[in-house]
């Protein structure tokens, strides 16, 4: 199969700070003891596509994420490392390395990606339709959409979420309308000309953005030279090319073109699925079959593309690393329900347990550590090669590697970065404490970020 793979792997994160650092960058982050780089790159060598060019904002980080990739896929993959410059955006990252770029079509990963949908799916749904662009879109989790970015905890439930409005074909293979964005409440808006072209449109807002995307590198490479203000293929790239896919079908058949204030005005009470939502003629033939003949029945040369998406199966576990409450989620679900994400044992190598310490049910705890005695950890990830003294509690929380905890610490639904040393009797509850910090005998923290300053 002639793909060539981007993995846009990011770099700093502000939304992950204190969790990233000079150190640590976003790719490098730990999912169950593993960077989430790591769950991409696996599901890749899975899908037998194995040449890819890896995406890192900044040079120092581009070195860290390539020598750990060339340590841990040797002989596995083939992977070309591209640092480009921070905040350039996803569309901007591609611009820059656009001269990599040779194959006839480029299947784009999002590098915080922890998913099991099968990337060579994707590749061939999108070669089977010819088409320019193909989406995957996964089912929006119960506790809501993870474009979010919420960082909160308790209240993620409360806060509204970034939702996708999808409109598909009947027989949900094209992509025909998609707009996004917090700004989308109650209600979008759909061209008049748009009803009329498209005949038949399922509306959806149950399905998110997998951040997995099949292009046609003739038409990106054109859509990124062709309009250099373009940042995100999310909100710019991937609707410029619906729009347009949607406008040469509406002029195809001789239908006059809206103005932008011609709307028509469809409502999402409550952002509840509107299901089959028929908006005109129900017996029109798919829409890109629509204006295949000319009225004589001789084949007509279409002045359109193909959009698609590939819908992941609902059973799919399918979530981005892109804010701390996901981190924490994350880290919970692969160490429970989408443990078979997980290459390796929970419990690493050779633990040193104290009498009376108790490791509950979705656990890891890594290769080194040590526990004293009387400790309890439950639902929480303990790195490797940490230090954990006696009478030590552990709740929903994530402790990442060579972190030292004294006597009668307490910690609930927190993240304690590399190198980290709590004295005793600390007590903290959903913080977040960056690398290298200490945090003094008897000190009580309640929904703080502890850091020490970057120098």
């Amino acid at each position: 199969m002639d793909f060539q793979v981007v993995v846009l792997a990011g770099g700093n994160s502000k939304s992950l700070t204190p969790l990233v650092s000079k150190d640590v960058p976003k790719p490098l982050l730990p999912v169950a003891n593993h960077p989430v780089l790591y769950y991409v790159l696996r599901q890749l060598e899975q899908s037998n596509l194995k040449d890819l060019i890896v995406v890192v904002e900044g040079e120092d980080a581009g070195l860290l994420v390539g020598a750990w990739i060339s340590g841990t896929f040797v002989d596995r993959l083939h992977v070309e490392t591209a640092a480009v410059p921070e905040d350039i955006g996803t569309a901007g990252a591609l611009r820059a390395i656009s001269h990599y770029l040779t194959a006839k079509d480029i299947l784009v990963v999002s590098g915080d990606l922890v998913s099991d949908v099968s990337p060579g799916a994707v590749a061939a749904t999108h070669r089977r339709h010819d088409a320019v662009v193909t989406a995957t879109l996964c089912c929006v989790p119960i506790s809501g959409s993870s474009e979010s970015g919420s960082s909160g905890g308790k209240d993620k439930t409360k806060k509204p979420g970034r939702y996708n409005i999808i409109g598909l074909d009947p027989r949900k293979q094209f992509l025909l309308h998609i707009a996004t964005g917090a700004e989308i409440e109650k209600d979008t808006r759909l061209q008049k000309h748009l009803l009329h072209a498209v005949g038949q449109m399922e509306i959806r807002s149950d399905l998110m953005d997998a951040h997995m995307y099949a292009f046609k590198r003739s038409v990106l490479q054109e859509v990124l030279d062709r309009k250099d203000t373009f940042q995100s293929l999310k909100q710019d790239v991937v609707p410029y090319l619906v729009r347009s896919q949607l406008k040469s079908e509406a002029v195809l058949s001789g239908i006059p073109q809206a103005e932008e204030d011609g709307n028509e005005k469809v409502s999402f009470p409550n952002n509840q699925v509107m299901v089959s939502q028929i908006l005109a003629n129900a017996s029109t033939p798919s829409f890109h079959e629509l204006y295949s003949m000319d009225p004589d029945g001789f084949a007509q040369t279409r002045k359109t593309h193909k959009c698609c998406a590939y819908i992941a199966s609902s059973s799919i576990y399918c979530v981005r690393l892109n804010s701390i409450q996901a981190f924490m989620d994350i880290n919970r679900d692969v160490t429970g329900e989408a443990d078979h994400l997980l290459s390796d044992n929970v419990i690493g190598p050779s633990p040193k347990l104290g009498t009376k310490t108790t490791v509950g049910p979705h656990c890891m705890l890594g290769e080194g550590s040590e526990m004293g005695d009387k400790c309890q950890v439950k639902r929480s990830v303990i790195g490797r090669h940490c230090r954990i003294g006696s009478h030590v509690k552990v709740v929903n929380s994530v402790v990442m590697n060579h972190v030292t905890i004294g006597d009668g610490c307490i910690i609930q639904g927190s993240v304690i970065c590399s190198n980290v040393q709590l004295q005793e009797r600390v007590v903290l509850k959903d913080c977040q404490v960056g690398a290298g910090f200490v945090v003094t005998a008897g000190s009580e923290y309640k929904g703080e970020s502890l850091a020490r300053k970057e120098k």
